[in-house]
């Protein structure tokens, strides 16, 4: 199942239609995120990320009116690499220890490239955020919550709040990790995962031993 997020496009001046323009949206918007984590918003320019990506001022423009247009651009791809860390997990993982070992790992993956960009992503509204496309991403991101929940505790959630709980959990210790620049630090993968394991009522997995071992 895609994990596209509706109105993608919205802020961009056209979609790439051709696989040789989506692999140059995808390397502007990739140099987007570099430039980002490197300089922060006040010194992110699209001549910038034009340079890093490889391709002339005239070709971002093409796609890309400006740098909040850009912005939303990444806020999206992020939105999106989190739908798809969750599925994986959902779907590849029938044991909890092994969904948390899954889902914190993977979590923590996407947000530790680029803690720096993730901190603006936080602190920085984005005007071209749609109200709808946020809406989509929020309830697939909670829905997939909810069949972790259902699978592990039973389905005694129906008004969301345990999903709710675990995602906020999740969430707000990696947030606050990569605002604190403590993504990279070894103990939190291991007492992260020992949440999850411990709210969805098994026994966290010892230091030192994978739950795919």
């Amino acid at each position: 199942m895609s994990t596209r997020i509706p109105g993608a496009a919205a802020a961009m001046r056209k979609a790439p239609r051709q696989a040789r323009s989506r692999a140059m949206v995808d390397a502007i918007v990739e140099a987007g995120a570099r430039v980002l984590d490197a300089r922060g918003w006040a010194g992110f320019t699209t001549n910038e990320v034009a340079g890093v990506a490889g391709v002339s001022i005239g070709s971002l423009y093409q796609y890309f009116p400006d740098k909040t247009a850009l912005l939303d651009a990444i806020r999206r791809r992020h939105f999106e690499a989190v739908l798809a860390v969750l599925r994986s997990a959902v779907d590849g993982q029938a044991a909890p220890e092994g969904l948390a070992e899954a889902l914190v790992d993977g979590m923590i993956a996407i947000h530790r490239d680029y803690p720096a960009l993730h901190r603006v992503l936080l602190d920085l509204p984005n005007p071209y955020a749609g109200e709808a496309a946020h809406r989509a991403f929020l309830d697939e991101y909670l829905r997939l919550y909810g069949v972790i929940v259902a699978r592990h505790r039973g389905p005694d959630d129906a008004d969301g709040v345990a999903a709710h709980l675990l995602s906020s959990a999740i969430e707000g210790v990696i947030h606050n990790a990569a605002r604190r620049g403590l993504l990279a630090h070894a103990g939190l993968g291991r007492e992260l995962r020992g949440l999850v394991c411990s709210y969805l009522g098994v026994a966290a997995i010892p230091a030192g031993r994978s739950a795919t071992a």
